[in-house]
């Protein structure tokens, strides 16, 4: 029996820009991402409220003061939202190569908080009837939202010395990190922009899907050509899976998704 699902998108409107919740319809109930979406803008609104008292949001970020003025990363029209991205990620281990198909779109995108969401379909995965969608999350490392040292999801600072060091484009940046976690760096002209994403729900399977997404990707995208260049670390999961995308704008709007037919 097949069972039809769609699909969509709503806006919460808030003084900050409008960030897309998931939801299902035909009575199949709202996923978690709703509740997720809307605790992150409320977030977001107490940071931007705190930082004109200059109480939380300097503890919360780790901002030292060091590098004053507009840090948030260089405006790019690559990474806005309704961007798309296709490519592969590299999932061999030593027992076989591997790898699958990757598209990527971006949903939501707040460069002055750090802040971006977007969902991430996998083609061609191993005992998997359909592809898999996730809806992720993603930090961009700006030195004052967020820094180059993750802090959570098991990663140690040698972790992140580790995975930020696969980018050449890092190579610059890396003694300043070593020394103060990067907060007097100034990454605003940067040609690069440095993210963590985390996958936060399957969209269209269950957690039996043979998959886990209990590790985040280190993530490096260029301003200049649109592409992504990322690393999968979960201490359970093979090293260093490398994600590579590409642009694929096909002209559409970030807020909407595909119908997806359930087995």
């Amino acid at each position: 029996m097949q069972f039809g699902y769609d699909f969509g998108f709503m806006i919460i409107a808030t003084p900050l820009v409008p960030i897309p919740v998931l939801y299902r319809t035909k009575e199949v109930g709202f996923l978690a991402i709703n509740y997720l979406i809307i605790t992150r803008r409320r977030n977001l609104w107490r940071r931007e409220n705190a930082s004109e008292s200059g109480g939380e949001l300097l503890a919360f970020s780790g901002f030292s003061g060091a590098n004053p003025g507009n840090t948030s990363p260089l405006a790019c029209t690559l990474l806005s939202v309704g961007q798309a991205f296709s490519g592969t990620q590299n999932v061999s281990s030593l027992q076989k190569d591997e790898a699958w198909r990757v598209n990527v779109r971006i949903q939501g995108c707040d460069l002055d908080h750090g802040y971006l969401c977007g969902t991430m379909e996998a083609l061609n995965v191993p005992m998997a009837d359909t592809p898999v969608v996730t809806f992720w999350e993603g930090e961009i490392v700006d030195t004052k939202n967020y820094m180059f040292f993750t802090g959570k999801w098991e990663a140690s600072p040698e972790d992140d010395i580790r995975h930020w060091t696969k980018f050449p484009s890092f190579s610059p940046l890396v003694n300043q990190v070593e020394a103060d976690g990067g907060k007097s760096l100034d990454l605003s002209n940067y040609p690069y922009i440095f993210m963590r994403w985390k996958e936060q729900y399957f969209v269209n399977v269950g957690t039996d899907c043979g998959l886990t997404i209990a590790g985040f990707y280190y993530v490096c995208f260029s301003c200049n050509d649109g592409s992504i260049n990322g690393f999968y670390y979960d201490p359970n999961s093979s090293p260093f899976q490398k994600l590579e995308l590409k642009s694929a704008n096909e002209g559409r709007s970030g807020f909407s998704f595909s119908s997806y037919e359930l087995q």
